[in-house]
């Protein structure tokens, strides 16, 4: 039972902004905004996948698709950046052994001390970020209502399908939330 605790605390945390004078549940249709090829940097591929992730999980809450006239208009933004995370390890001192003259008994006695806590060594590892905004709004007045982003840690230089499926789950739960 803990562990499912465990696992479900190791992915993204996502955060959210959403308009409070806006009534989630008559929202039932969305579409795509249609980028523009200036300083669009995310792939086809990468595309596609995040249009899926979003698109299954809006589906599971009874949201649908629809380009003739919907209520919700989504954007979407990667952000792929370098970052810094510091680390740190225990340090702790040798252990030895000391022997000394006991004049009492005359006899050389070994005393051990064993290895004690000293603090930590830290140091900073290179990592990269990748960062999905997604971001709803309301295709008759044209304000943005919702905004929902997370950050994961990357293992390649490139956002994988893992990761996108993972970050999108994060964000679209706390949509959940901020309907209610």
């Amino acid at each position: 039972m803990a562990f499912v605790f465990l696992a479900a605390g190791c992915g993204p945390t996502a955060h959210i902004e959403k308009d409070d004078n806006v009534d989630f549940s008559r929202y039932k249709t969305f579409a795509w905004l249609d980028k523009d090829d200036k300083g669009n940097k995310t792939s086809d591929l990468t595309e596609q996948r995040i249009r899926k992730a979003v698109n299954q999980e809006l589906q599971k809450t009874g949201w649908r698709e629809s380009t003739a006239n919907p209520d919700i208009v989504l954007s979407y933004d990667v952000l792929v950046e370098r970052s810094v995370r510091q680390e740190s390890d225990p340090v702790y001192t040798r252990p030895f052994t000391r022997t000394f003259y006991s004049p009492y008994s005359r006899r050389f006695i070994n005393v051990y001390y064993p290895s004690q806590f000293v603090g930590y060594d830290s140091y900073n590892v290179p990592t990269r970020e990748g960062t999905i905004t997604i971001t709803m709004i309301d295709a008759n007045t044209d304000k943005t209502v919702w905004q929902g982003w997370a950050t994961e840690q990357l293992d390649s230089r490139n956002i994988s399908s893992k990761e996108i499926n993972s970050t999108v789950k994060a964000i679209m739960r706390k949509l959940d939330v901020a309907k209610k």
